[in-house]
């Protein structure tokens, strides 16, 4: 099966339409130039006085022409086909000259103090500030951060969560042990007074509905009460029940300093030291974690919960007034002139960004340059050669026309020498 030829240059075939045209009509310009001086030369020949001057001009002019085509020409191919040494130097050398622009830009470019320098000359922070400072550029970055970021969400499957909750998550939880962290996190709830604000709430929640649903907890109570009891005490215990447990937690309610509180807050101050300390509750926290890790509807609410949480973000994301979006504006438009006002922001912003420059350099910096050599190396001699030529042909053409021209002006100089010399 044979090998399939390495890949050239990338080829864009408009432009080297282009550059391939420009390449011909200074190619002409060259040609014509030594034409015009043989041309010269011929009918100046043998001829004193001004002529002869003429004459060793247009001499002179070939001799460069043709000695700076022959210069050219040995860089991209054999001059006339002609295996002289030292031609066709791109197609037999392109590897040694892959490497050597390779060292010259890892040497000459891909240097730390010549990164930071360029990066803090560019004022990069200064210029973001600047052009976030556009509202429609603001909103630009908005639109490109929202619609990215559906698109990542929606990329997220079931699966995926699932295998995070029970691949990562559960393991994760259930080597870590828990009764230290929730002793710790209970002790400084119940040190700083943090659970008084739920226990208001919770109290309140209670004594609403306490009151709004009398018939309930009169039903709850009865179904406790002596068969043998008439139904008649039974009802006026319970609406007596009723009345005294509204009481009881309105007490509680309006009393920061109410019994009820105080025995809660030493009992949840005793299960906080106790999850810190003594072994058998901290034997049973692990064994309820254990439980509860190993219920299938911890996979089943973890996957819920991401779904309600993506549909939502999903939502509010693709609203082009939607909240995410009208807060990622907001925070957009804060830190542009957050940029345009603080000085110590835009420095620190492009210390950080030289220093990330100069990181991802000395770590793959090797690693860039080798891609010129690598790709260098790959390309067809000729092939590369050709393509180069493509590119500098036309500019090189210029050394020729000054070959002729230059070299027209020094024979006349050489001639007008060797007269004042006889």
């Amino acid at each position: 099966m044979p090998h399939p030829s390495p890949p050239g240059p990338q080829v864009d075939s408009t432009a080297d339409d282009v550059r391939r045209r420009a390449l011909r009509q200074m190619r002409t310009v060259a040609v014509s130039l030594l034409l015009f001086a043989a041309a010269v030369y011929v009918a100046t020949l043998n001829r004193d006085g001004v002529l002869g001057f003429v004459n060793a001009g247009a001499e002179a002019s070939m001799v460069g022409a043709i000695a700076d085509w022959f210069a050219v020409t040995a860089l991209f191919r054999h001059p006339l086909g002609l295996p002289i040494p030292h031609t066709a130097l791109i197609p037999r050398r392109k590897d040694e000259l892959g490497r050597g622009l390779q060292d010259f830009v890892g040497e000459n470019f891909l240097q730390e103090a010549i990164i930071r320098e360029r990066l803090g000359a560019a004022g990069i922070a200064a210029r973001a500030g600047q052009w976030l400072a556009d509202d429609v550029n603001a909103r630009r970055v908005v639109d490109e951060v929202a619609e990215v970021a559906c698109i990542a969400l929606g990329k997220v499957r079931d699966e995926h969560v699932e295998a995070l909750v029970t691949e990562a998550l559960v393991p994760r939880f259930g080597e870590e042990p828990i009764a230290p962290l929730l002793g710790g996190l209970l002790a400084e709830a119940v040190r700083d007074d943090v659970h008084h604000g739920l226990v208001d709430l919770a109290l309140g929640e209670l004594h609403d509905w306490l009151e709004a649903n009398p018939r309930t907890v009169q039903d709850v109570l009865g179904e406790r009460a002596p068969w043998w009891a008439p139904d008649s005490l039974n009802e006026r215990v319970t609406a007596r029940a009723h009345v005294e447990i509204v009481r009881w937690v309105g007490d509680i309610r309006q009393d920061p300093q109410h019994r009820a509180r105080r025995a809660l807050d030493s009992l949840l101050a005793r299960l906080a030291e106790d999850l810190l300390s003594d072994a058998g509750t901290q034997e049973r926290a692990e064994r309820l974690k254990d439980r509860l890790l190993e219920h299938p509807a911890v996979v089943k609410t973890g996957v819920s919960l991401w779904q309600a949480l993506q549909r939502a973000l999903q939502s509010s994301l693709a609203d082009p007034e939607g909240a995410v979006r009208r807060r990622l504006l907001i925070e957009v438009r804060a830190f542009s002139a957050r940029l345009g006002s603080d000085a110590a922001l835009r420095e620190r912003l492009d210390r950080h960004a030289a220093d990330a420059a100069v990181f991802v350099v000395e770590r793959y910096g090797n690693d860039l340059t080798a891609v010129i050599t690598h790709t260098i190396e790959r390309w067809d001699g000729k092939e590369a050669a050709e393509r180069i030529e493509l590119h500098v042909g036309r500019d090189l053409q210029f050394i020729r026309i000054n070959g002729t021209i230059v070299g027209g002006l020094v024979g006349v100089l050489i001639h007008a020498a060797s007269v004042v010399i006889h």
